[in-house]
């Protein structure tokens, strides 16, 4: 018998390393949808999926403290709209040490998951030696989100 998960799940939820990177819009919703209970029962259905750290890519103004109290690691970087791709390695390392440690899961989320995003999603799949081809990562996040990755998203795939 499986266990029935509880909570709500996060919109757009997606594994992109299944059962260790996934991605979501921000955990509570966004803008004037972002609600206190929501984000709190977004982050009990996370927990029973197995994720244990959070990445936020909304900068400093987002706070740890509803992660810390519910038990998750949680760390964040500030992506600008206009990311050039010559800033793209912080983010790649950012993402690279969530995952170091033994048995983390990773959520990572901005307010919706645009084309930087998924640009950076591919972008980390070429950075951390998984995938080799830019092409083939660009397919793969696309298959996996459902969206075409458009030209800003594009742009920040690294070339090997």
């Amino acid at each position: 018998m499986s266990k029935k998960s509880t909570g709500l799940e996060p919109r757009g939820f997606r594994w992109v390393i299944k059962g260790r990177l996934a991605v979501s819009e921000r955990v509570g919703g966004y803008g004037f949808q972002h609600r206190k209970v929501r984000r709190e029962e977004e982050l009990i259905w996370l927990r029973d999926q197995g994720i244990n750290s959070i990445v936020s890519l909304l900068g400093p103004a987002q706070t740890s403290q509803p992660y810390d109290t519910a038990g998750f690691v949680f760390s964040s970087s500030d992506v600008p709209a206009n990311l050039e791709p010559e800033d793209t390695p912080p983010i790649f390392d950012l993402l690279h040490e969530a995952l170091a440690p033994e048995g983390a899961v990773v959520l990572v989320y901005r307010d919706t998951i645009d084309d930087t995003l998924a640009g950076l999603l591919a972008g980390y799949l070429i950075y951390s030696g998984m995938l080799d081809d830019p092409i083939v990562a660009t397919d793969v996040i696309q298959r996996i989100l459902a969206r075409a990755i458009g030209p800003e998203g594009r742009r920040l795939i690294p070339e090997v």
